[in-house]
């Protein structure tokens, strides 16, 4: 079997990255897109060398038809139930029975196995489509990368630059967190999409530090000191997002509704890896955290400069 790699989602930011490095691999790219994406991206797929193939997910021979001769499936795809536990089974189904041999799920995010039921809705939608995944007869691997490092240029409690503070929760001032950055994300999936000895959980992360280590990268970063902000415990954290959650029900209908938001932050401090495979494939460079920190600062100060 040729190695073609098939990849749904690939006009969003991870997925075009993810078909620039299997393109690079020397893999063979086919992504499936409907008719609303994007067609700018699809145009700029088209010509980077990626075969194109337009379908419903509703349309199940001509999704059948698109997995024939595939090596691998991978969902870059984004959204609430309709898409990653509906439209995902429906692609996890046409790749079956076109007797694809591997299937890589939208899993990329903390590793949702460590988590409790309602702590994060949308990682709970990801565990929904893991039960049909895992009854179905295909190799599976799960890439879990922690949160992605874009998140830290928001001003999160986790790193505010405007009130200069780093919250943290009782005890978990030396907590590990993990981050890795969607092109990182992207480079190692494009590897494990081609390793047919891939395992089924791969977990990695490009840079890791705690609240306390944060503080000191601030320093050294920033040229500032950020104060350390305890806020209570993850139990009350918790039950304040589900208060907010159940006062808000149209949130969800919504991807990040502000209870959501939370939810990933408290992810972050609930659930980390043991270990990492991040050597599983040499060669791949990580971005650091200094470096990403030193981006925030960078357009920090531009933004600063232009406000004058």
């Amino acid at each position: 079997m040729d190695n073609i790699i098939l990849v749904a989602g690939a006009t969003g930011d991870l997925g075009g990255r993810l078909c620039r490095h299997l393109l690079k691999n020397g893999a063979s790219v086919r992504v499936v897109v409907r008719a609303e994406s994007n067609q700018d991206k699809v145009n700029e797929l088209r010509e980077s060398g990626v075969e194109i193939v337009a379908v419903s997910f509703e349309d199940e021979a001509g999704l059948v038809s698109a997995c024939k001769g595939v090596s691998c499936v991978v969902s870059v795809l984004a959204g609430l139930r309709e898409v990653i536990v509906t439209a995902q089974s429906q692609l996890l189904q046409a790749a079956v029975q076109a007797g694809v041999p591997r299937f890589i799920p939208s899993d990329f995010c903390t590793d949702f196995t460590q988590l409790q039921a309602g702590e994060n809705r949308n990682f709970d939608l990801r565990k929904a489509f893991q039960s049909v995944l895992e009854a179905s007869n295909i190799k599976a691997t799960s890439v879990f990368n922690g949160a992605f490092a874009y998140v830290l240029q928001y001003d999160i409690p986790l790193l505010d630059t405007k009130a200069k503070t780093i919250t943290y929760y009782s005890g978990k001032a030396d907590w590990q967190i993990d981050f890795t950055t969607i092109e990182d994300t992207a480079a190692f999936t494009a590897c494990a999409a081609m390793d047919d000895t891939a395992p089924r959980f791969l977990r990695i992360a490009g840079f890791r530090f705690s609240p306390s280590e944060l503080a000191a990268l601030t320093v050294r970063v920033f040229g500032e000191h950020f104060k350390l902000k305890e806020q209570g415990t993850l139990e009350q954290f918790l039950a304040y997002i589900q208060k907010l959650r159940t006062e808000n029900p149209d949130g969800e209908k919504q991807l990040y509704p502000q209870w959501q938001q939370m939810q990933y932050l408290y992810s972050m401090f609930a659930a980390h890896h043991h270990a990492l495979d991040n050597d599983r494939y040499p060669g791949l460079s990580w971005q650091t955290a200094e470096i990403t920190l030193h981006a925030i600062n960078n357009n920090r100060i531009a933004q600063n400069e232009t406000a004058i």
